[in-house]
Order: C-alpha cells, then structure tokens, then sequence
C-alpha cells in the first residue's frame, strides 16, 4: 500500500484543492528543515480540518473512510469488542454483514490488532479509517448505552417465548416485566433525561430497529437496536401505557410516569402501524418544570414592553402564533403563570394539559366523550372566568366563541398555526370572522420560532464574508450602526455540548399590536403582507431581525436563525 516517497499527504491535500501551491512548498521545505513528517506540520499549524486530514490519509493508504458523526451503533455489533479494547486500540465496530465486521481505526495497518479482533470476533474484519476524536466519542458515547449485555439477554428472552402454545396477553406481560427488556426501556429513558431530549422515537426498520432522540429540536440517530427485540420492546411500552399488547393495526395514545434521581417525567405515547412494525413516539414532559419568564424564553425590547403592556388589559384577544413545535405552548404558560393570583379565576382547555399552572382551573379536551374546545369555552362563559386560555383556534366555532368571550370582557388566549403575526389577522377572516368583530376584540399577535442557542463553553467569534455582512446590514437596517464591524459567533464543540456547537434553546419572536390604524386595514380585509410593512413602519421587530440581533449578539448562529426563521 506504500506510496513512492516523493508522493505523500500533502500532495493529496493539493490535489484536493486543500492546499495552496505556497502552502505546498513551505510546508516540503519545513518537513526537510525540521525532520518533521507533513503530517505533523499540517496539523500543527492547524491547515486542514481533521476530517479532511483523515479522508486524504484514508487516500494515500487505499483504505476507506468512514465519518463517525451521527452514526448510531447496534449493540450487537459492539459486542464483538469489549469497550476496553476498542479504547485502548482507539478503534470501534460500527456495522456486520454475513461475515464481515466493519471496524472504524484510527491505524487500520495494524495487522497484529486486526488479527487479534479476528481471532476474539471470528469474523472476517473490514478496516476502515476514522478521526480518532471521533472514535474516542463514538466509543464513550455508543457503549455509555450499556445496552450490550441487555440485548444480548432480550433476544435469548425473545426466543424463549417462541413457544408452541398461544400464550395469552397476560401471561406475555407477566414475562415482559422482567429484566432485561425493562432494562433496555430504563437505558433509553436515562439517556433522554442526561441528554435533555424532548421525544423519543422508535422506528421499526426492514432489518433493524433505530431510536432517535429529539434534542434542542433536532433528531440524532443514537442507538440502534436489534429487530428480533423491537416487539417486546414496544409491549413493555404499552404495558407501562395502559395501552393493548395485542392491538397492533391502529394507532393508540397513553401515558406514564418514570422518576430519574429527583426529578419526575410525564411521558405521553402514541403508537402508529407502519410496514415493519409499530412506531413509538414518547414525548418527555418535566412534572417539577417551572415555566420560564418572558426574558428567559428570549422576548426582550420593544416586544417584551409591548406583551407585558397587552396581558394588563382586562379583555381582548392575545394569540400566540407559529407552525407546531415553535414553542407556542411554553409562551402561553409563561403569561398565564404570570396572571395566575388568588383575585383571577384562570380556566383553561387544552389538548393535552401539557403542564400544571398553579391556581389555574385545567380541563383536558377530550372530543370522543363531545368535550372539545367549543364546548368548553361555552361552559367557562358559565364559570365567571376572568382569564380564558383556548389551547388552540382549530375552527371557525372557536374561533367565533373566542372572539364573544373578548367582547363580553374576558382576556382570552389561544394559539393558531400561521407563520407569522401579521398572517394571523387574514386567517381568521378566512374563517369566517366578521372584520368588525375581530379588530375590536384582537389586542395582539406574538409571531415565534425556536431555534438553538451557541455552546456557551465552546463559543468561538469569527469575522463573516463581505457579502453575509452586508446581508445582515441589509436586514437590520437602522438597528444596527453603519460604521460597527460586524461579528459571529458559532460553537467549535466540547463534550460540555456533545461536540454539536450548540446548548439549549431559546425563541425569536414579532410582537404586532392591533393599533388604530391596523383595525382599519383589518375592516379593509388588506393582505397580511401590507399589515406587516404598517406594523415594522409603527415600530415592529420582525422575527429574521430578532434572530438576526441573537446572532450579532452571540446567542445563537446566522445559519440557525436560517432555518427557522427565513422565508
């Protein structure tokens, strides 16, 4: 595999176009003055990504290159080598077919070592270069799972429950609440928790079964489990959910509790049929979980003075608006915990009661039993409500009672799926609201998005190209001053954020007041285009500004704001 000596990474590195010709020479002559290997120089100096680096070394040697990053691992092919070894070796199984072991190394010319993992494994192996960082975190991440041993177990479990007989319902649940299946479920539920993740998805595959997480509102593949244990697994869930084991042809919703250390999670579970098997989605949900404040959540300004200002009005209408998982919810019970005093009766309806406002009268929808938001909301007009929330203006039923509700002297909050505040005023009408009826009883729209703040630890500032910085000049206008060199910030990754540049979440946001004048353009029926260019005229921060000024500010990065907020 060796190449003639005058050949060698940093000729590969300028064929790449990673090197520059003065790059090139300077770094020859360096190696012939200093004794050094190119290798060394490049990366003392810091030339290359190491990516790159392994990708050309991966190149010169012939062997493939495997990324690392992102890949989750079945823990049966961990099972070959004990986590010890691949440490030590800094290498890692990441995938088997028939009898091949695939093995990501940091020297995959190591021969002793591959025959070592051929004699242990009996299989044939297939080496494959890696980053050694990120074998290093592919090791402490895939066998921190310690999920080997509980599959290995559940599988064995599995197969002895082949058995000739037809076992009953019950008696499967009986043998399911036994390690090491409930193991496995602990593990997943643990790794959620540490890893603060707000869904846990279980995707039946053709050959395998994969578990995403949802963290700071991105899905990363990070544990692959075998197919023989996906059915158990889903009906330890189900048992945990109240749900039926045996119905596996419709979908299905329940709950449970599961207490890590101190803290105490609501899970909420659905379960939908797919090709290969029943899905699981779990959503985690903090039982203890204060709501955060509005400058927490990332309202500040103009839009935070404004808010604060309309939830002090006695009646009318405040919606919260965005597409799901914008974080609607978290905003309106930051306002209602904010209100919710031993003077104000505070009656909400939801689908579903996600979590719990002191002294606020809760009612979970319920539309199978003919308990829906319409209904409701004609109850509460009964209740002597002061505040009224309405989970979400799904219909023009709603909508219209809501709407009576203000009128008749209710402060009333809701949510509705548009993309922005300005959108919200044409969709109603659409709905068929009277023009009159809705700029007399609308105060205010909040627009949002959630989007994910820079690692803190690993914060790093860096100068944009000309063109982005005259882009964000272009889109800040006079919120930014003319003659300031503009800066970023992006995250380079530590183990404090996973190595994602990124930690924890928080919102950009439009607040559009109903003023004088946008009560006439609601009369008018004008689009939502015009109401938003009268609104940023009378003072308004559109949520691209927001995020914009989150950026400059090193909160969050350019390319986050991006992808939520760009139109």
């Amino acid at each position: 595999m060796a190449q003639p000596a005058q050949f060698g990474i940093e000729d590969v590195l300028f064929k790449q176009g990673l090197l520059t010709a003065n790059q090139l020479s300077s770094i020859k002559l360096e190696a012939i003055n200093s004794g050094q290997s190119a290798e060394q120089i490049i990366e003392s100096h810091q030339l290359v990504p190491p990516a790159k680096m392994a990708a050309a070394r991966s190149q010169l040697l012939g062997v493939p290159f495997i990324n690392l990053e992102g890949k989750a691992i079945s823990p049966e092919v961990l099972n070959y080598i004990p986590e010890a070894v691949a440490r030590r070796y800094r290498l890692v199984p990441f995938d088997r077919k028939a009898d091949k072991l695939f093995v990501a190394m940091a020297d995959p010319l190591d021969l002793q070592v591959i025959q070592f993992i051929e004699k242990k494994s009996g299989l044939f192996v297939k080496p494959y270069l890696a980053v050694p960082e990120d074998i290093l975190k592919a090791v402490s991440d895939q066998y921190s799972q310690n999920l080997t041993s509980e599959v290995t177990s559940a599988l064995k479990e599995v197969n002895s429950m082949q058995a000739p007989h037809q076992e009953t319902p019950e008696e499967k649940a009986e043998v399911l609440k036994e390690a090491p299946v409930a193991n496995i479920i602990t593990q997943l539920l643990e790794y959620a928790v540490k890893s603060h993740a707000s869904d846990i998805h279980i995707e039946p595959l053709e050959d395998k079964t994969r578990v995403r997480y949802r963290i700071d509102g991105i899905l990363h593949e990070k544990v692959i489990l075998p197919r023989g244990v996906h059915e158990a697994v889903i009906s330890r869930i189900k048992i945990l959910s109240n749900l039926k084991i045996e119905e596996k042809r419709l979908p299905q919703d329940g709950r449970f509790s599961y207490t890590s250390g101190k803290s105490v999670f609501d899970l909420r579970v659905s379960t939908v049929p797919t090709i290969y098997g029943e899905k699981v989605v779990m959503r985690l949900l903090p039982k203890s979980t204060v709501a955060p404040t509005l400058q927490e959540l990332g309202l500040r300004g103009v839009a935070l003075k404004n808010l604060e200002f309309q939830i002090t009005r006695p009646h009318g209408i405040i919606l919260i608006c965005g597409p799901t998982g914008s974080g609607k919810t978290t905003t309106l019970y930051s306002i209602l915990t904010k209100l919710s005093t031993t003077k104000v009766n505070l009656v909400t309806i939801e689908d579903p009661v996600e979590y719990q406002i002191p002294g606020a009268n809760q009612v979970q929808a319920n539309p199978q039993i003919g308990l829906t938001f319409a209904q409701a909301l004609r109850s509460f007009l009964r209740q002597d409500p002061n505040v009224i929330l309405v989970g979400e203006i799904r219909d023009a039923e709603t909508a219209d009672l809501a709407i009576q509700a203000a009128l008749t002297g209710h402060e009333v909050f809701s949510t509705l799926h548009t993309n922005t505040a300005s959108g919200a005023l044409p969709r109603l009408l659409d709905m068929g609201m009277e023009p009159f009826l809705l700029a007399s009883s609308i105060n205010a729209v909040v627009g949002q998005r959630i989007l994910r703040k820079v690692c803190q630890t690993c914060k790093a500032p860096f100068t944009p190209p000309p063109e982005v910085a005259d882009n964000i000049r272009k889109v800040l206008g006079n919120l930014v001053p003319a003659n300031k060199p503009i800066t970023l910030y992006k995250g380079v990754g530590c183990a404090s954020c996973g190595h994602v540049g990124y930690s924890g979440r928080i919102g950009i946001f439009e607040a559009l007041i109903v003023t004088p004048k946008i009560m006439k353009m609601i009369l008018e029926r004008t689009s939502a285009q015009e109401i938003e260019t009268e609104a940023i005229s009378e003072g308004m921060i559109t949520l691209k500004q927001d995020g914009y000024l989150k950026a400059l500010e090193g909160v969050t990065t350019l390319e986050e704001v991006l992808r939520v907020a760009e139109d």
